[in-house]
């Protein structure tokens, strides 16, 4: 059964600005959820969120969030991207760019409804329908003719349980890969910052010294743009835009002379904008320029230089000032100064930490060949080209 958005529906309204009804943000308090929040998959980033009063929550009604909604994107780069509202993001409001799809249970399911409008041919249909302003955006009538195949709803909840436990195990990967930078960054402090193994005072052992004594810089080579597509012919490319979800947006016929092929487990850092360290957890891709491999000159060095960059890439980040974006380089590098602890020092951190970094890397890749999985089932599921009924799950 063909049916609309709206026919399956008991809200879809979008959300008001606190400076709308003269409030403002506060350091703390109800979560309020912006576009950003929504990145990739029904996980919301919680990192992205803003904050406002209660008082502020009450007069906002009409951008109130209740458990299981559907968050949907309405404009911008993040357009077509969704997200689904648990019970540890509510309370919440959202802002003006971001719609609130709730799905009427006596209808849907509406974690099947995430998944319909997670369809690229449901998103491509949307960017195409999209006002072709100087920002894409898609409004509530719009969202509300999306169309939908509605099977009954005992295949809807076969389907939501085989596309749910894929993103379970990748939604479990991924706290696992927190908790272990978590535990990683603990003992760092522990032994590198308050010497605690060390009686609290830093070993007379230990040396300062460059950055270059730890790492060589390399940094991605100009490939040509016109060379770049997206229908994966080459190799796929990394751009800065694509370290943080590490996923392959963009390919290259190009073999640059000086390029750079990025490997699971390289630290790759971004030069523009933000300056954060990123462990790759991909296949083998392009280095683009304005972004850099940090390689460990230790062989099981790399928690330890990961953590040894942090506060230097954020100290820089922090003092810089510019009217569009910020950019680090050479220079900055150059004048990167480290302690250096002794090797017994440093092979002992490395025993410990090097099977957490490849634990890291390898549920990082499980997780991006899960998604090609789901992604490749999502079309077929809602079709029923494949019969939901027949998978043992």
């Amino acid at each position: 059964m063909i049916v609309t958005l709206k026919d399956i529906t008991t809200k879809i309204t979008k959300g008001t600005t606190p400076t709308s009804i003269g409030c403002k943000f506060e350091k703390s308090g109800i979560n309020f959820i912006k576009s950003e929040s929504l990145v990739d998959g029904k996980t919301i980033d919680k990192s992205k969120f803003a904050f406002i009063s209660e008082r502020t929550h009450e007069r906002l009604k009409r951008s109130q969030i209740e458990e299981n909604d559907i968050l949907f994107s309405m404009a911008g780069m993040f357009l077509g991207k969704t997200g689904i509202a648990t019970a540890e993001v509510v309370p919440a409001n959202t802002n003006q760019a971001v719609a609130i799809i709730r799905v009427d249970d006596t209808k849907a399911n509406y974690e099947y409804v995430y998944y319909y409008l997670n369809q690229k041919s449901v998103i491509h249909t949307i960017n195409t329908t999209s006002a072709q302003s100087a920002q894409p955006n898609i409004n509530l009538k719009q969202i509300g003719k999306i169309k939908i195949n509605l099977p009954d709803r005992k295949k809807q909840d076969q389907i939501v349980s085989l596309l749910s436990a894929i993103d379970l195990k990748i939604s479990n990967n991924v706290e696992i890969n927190d908790n272990l930078l978590e535990q990683m960054q603990a003992l760092y402090k522990s032994w590198f910052v308050d010497y605690r193994p060390f009686g609290g005072v830093m070993p007379t052992s230990w040396t300062q010294t460059g950055i270059y004594s730890l790492a060589n810089i390399i940094y991605g080579a100009p490939f040509a743009s016109k060379q770049f597509n997206t229908e994966g012919n080459g190799k796929p490319i990394i751009r800065i835009r694509d370290l943080k979800d590490q996923q392959f947006a963009t390919y290259t016929t190009e073999v640059h002379p000086k390029g750079y092929l990025l490997h699971p487990g390289d630290i790759v850092v971004g030069m523009d904008g933000e300056f954060r360290p990123y462990i790759w957890g991909n296949d083998e891709a392009w280095l683009n320029q304005r972004v850099c491999v940090f390689e460990n000159k230790r062989p099981n060095g790399k928690a330890f230089l990961y953590f040894t960059i942090k506060p230097l890439l954020f100290a820089i980040e922090q003092t810089q000032v510019a009217t569009t974006v910020i950019h680090i380089g050479k220079k900055d590098f150059d004048a990167f100064e480290i302690m250096l602890p002794d090797t017994e020092s440093l092979d002992a951190f490395d025993a410990i930490t090097t099977p957490m970094v490849e634990q890291i890397v390898s549920n990082s890749i499980e997780n991006k060949r899960l998604a090609i999985m789901r992604d490749a089932l999502l079309p077929k599921l809602m079709s029923g080209e494949i019969d939901v009924s027949d998978i043992q799950l």
